[in-house]
Formats: C-alpha cells, sequence, structure tokens
C-alpha cells in the first residue's frame, strides 16, 4: 500500500526529470531530450523508499536502456546501495513518461511534461504499446457519453452538461492524418478545435480541469498515454473512455502476453487505473495551460508541477524553487 509522503518523492523524480530536459529545449534533438530526461528520472527513482516496478515505461528490456517494462527501481533496488538492504519497502507499479512531447520539447513548443504514475501492486493496466481511441471529458458528462456513440452526438451531450452551446465548446485533437473525418465531424457540429502536435496526455488532464478552456479530448493516440491519463482521472473526477486498436495478429499476440483477450472492450479509468491509492505527479518542461515551464536564474531553477492522490483525494500545484549552493543566493518570483 502506498503512503501518503510518496507524493512528494515523486514530486522530486519529475522535477529532476524536467529540470534535465529543459537544458536541452529548442535545441531540435528530440532524442537527447528524452535520454537526459529518462537517466534524471532513474537516478532520482533510486532514492525513493520503495520497491518499484516500471509497468509502463520506455519500451521492453531490448528496446530501452533504462526504465524499461519490467525494471526494478526504487531505493530497495538501487544499484549503488551500500550496506545491508531495506527488509521491507512498499511494492509499487509505476507508469512513467520521463518527457511527454518531446518534439515540444526539442522545438520549444507549449505543453511538453515530465510525468509518471503510482499504484499499489496491480493498480496499473499493463498496456501495449499500441494505439488506442479515446474520448477525454470532465465531471460534468463524464456519465453520459459513449466512445460509440456518433461525434455530433457526443459535443451535444457534453455542451448541454455544461449548460452552453455546441459552438462554445474546445476539443483537443492530435493533427495526425487519420484524424481527417474525425476533425470534420467537429468542424460539422460548429465546435471549435484546437490541433496539436504532441501532448494528448496533457491535453487530457486539461479536459478534467474546469476552467482550463479545454472541454473534451477525441482521437487515436498511444495506449501507455491513454493509461497515464486515466491515473490522472481518478484523482479529478474526469473521465477516459478507450479502446485498443488490435489490427493484426501481432498486436494480438502482444495483448494476450499481458493477460488481455478482450480486443473490443471499452476501458474507464477504473479499468486503466484500478489502484486503491494513485498518485500522479507531473512537472512542466515547457510552458503549458496548467503549469508553467521550468525557468532558470542565476543562483537557481523555478518549478511549476502538479501532484495528484486519489487517497487522500487532494490536488496539489506545488512551485518549487531549487536554490544554489552558493553565497548571497537571490531568489526570484
Amino acid at each position: 500500500m502506498l503512503e501518503p509522503d510518496l507524493s512528494l518523492e515523486f514530486l522530486r523524480v519529475v522535477e529532476e526529470a524536467a529540470i534535465a530536459c529543459a537544458h536541452t529545449m529548442g535545441q531540435g534533438d528530440r532524442h537527447k531530450s528524452d535520454q537526459v530526461a529518462v537517466e534524471a528520472m532513474r537516478r532520482i527513482m533510486d532514492s525513493v523508499p520503495i520497491d518499484g516496478t516500471i509497468v509502463i515505461g520506455e519500451g521492453e528490456r531490448d528496446e530501452a536502456p533504462m526504465l524499461y517494462i519490467g525494471e526494478k527501481v526504487g531505493m530497495v533496488n538501487a544499484r549503488d546501495l551500500k550496506g545491508p538492504r531495506p527488509v521491507r519497502y512498499a511494492e509499487v507499479d509505476i507508469a512513467v513518461d520521463p518527457l511527454e512531447g518531446t518534439n515540444l520539447c526539442a522545438t520549444g513548443a507549449p505543453n511538453a511534461i515530465a510525468v509518471l504514475a503510482a499504484s499499489e501492486r496491480g493498480g496499473l493496466l499493463h498496456a501495449p504499446d499500441l494505439y488506442m481511441e479515446k474520448l477525454v471529458v470532465g465531471p460534468s458528462s463524464k456519465n453520459d457519453v459513449s466512445l460509440d456513440a456518433p461525434v455530433r452526438e457526443n459535443l451535444k451531450t457534453i455542451a448541454e452538461c455544461l449548460g452552453r452551446g455546441v459552438e462554445d465548446l474546445v476539443v483537443i485533437v492530435l493533427d495526425r492524418p487519420r484524424h481527417e473525418k474525425l476533425i470534420a465531424d467537429i468542424r460539422a457540429t460548429g465546435a471549435r478545435i484546437r490541433l496539436i502536435g504532441d501532448g494528448d496526455l496533457s491535453a487530457g488532464i486539461a479536459a478534467a480541469v474546469v476552467g482550463s478552456g479545454v472541454h473534451a479530448v477525441m482521437g487515436i493516440g498511444g495506449a501507455p498515454e491513454g493509461v497515464l491519463t486515466a491515473a490522472a482521472m481518478r484523482c479529478l473526477n474526469g473521465e477516459i473512455f478507450a479502446r485498443l486498436v488490435v489490427s493484426k495478429p501481432e498486436h494480438e499476440e502482444r495483448c494476450r502476453a499481458m493477460g488481455i483477450t478482450d480486443f473490443k472492450k471499452v476501458y474507464r479509468a477504473s479499468d486503466l487505473a484500478p489502484g486503491e491509492r494513485i498518485i500522479f505527479a507531473a512537472t512542466g518542461v515547457t510552458d503549458g495551460t496548467l503549469m508553467r515551464g521550468v525557468r532558470f536564474f542565476g543562483d537557481g531553477t523555478r518549478t511549476s508541477s502538479v501532484i495528484m492522490q486519489n487517497q487522500p483525494h487532494q490536488i496539489r500545484f506545488v512551485d518549487s524553487i531549487q536554490v544554489a549552493d552558493a553565497k548571497d543566493v537571490k531568489i526570484r518570483f
């Protein structure tokens, strides 16, 4: 079982990952940005007092040298731990995206974040790295929409639940060729669209927060990001409806290897992130809808983060300043 104070430990993890890749912002090297984020997150993870397992990460072991699916992390598994190992720490499953929006960071575009979700063992779905159909909405309409309903019907329902017209809605869609028909269907209703290059996880969080100016996320994106979004929805009282895109025998094999046999199932947040105790932590790398990006000044670094928990149910927006170890330090606000 997770302890509530682990949220601050996980905050350190995403802060350090965000700071590391923020140093590469705008340099045009998405692989370098991701690499430094992974390295920073892995290093800090080993200082967290847990017995952790990565269930969603950078890929399979042969594809990723660190933060691969199945990798053991946390203080009890630290490679350089000296002396006797701890007898027992909380067993935790962890989903990570060290840098969601690698292209966003590489180009200096908004909404790049460092993010992780954690729960007790078995509390996060082991999702294969496939595509997933998604519909993300806030608390007002979560019990009234359907992944299989026509776009027009869903948007009319969302508008009615919010007490506004369809033309007042803003829907976020990934700017991909596969979404050509979806975009046309949304425009036909009169709703407004915000096309994004990357970052449907950030978009999903925004859709569940009143006042963000985002009312829904629609389209097809990565399944691992869907699980991370679900963890956030468990804390924000929003909802994600999702279905894996299984179109090849190879996809079926990968699903079965992770215990998934119903390829048509529509998942909700409680299916993707069923844990009793969920912690979600994210730090902005570049400026975004809910969090500012990392800011560097002569005597330190300033970060903007969000930490969510469902038990105790709380959402904290954290503005941190990491102060340089030097004399005559000046703190800037």
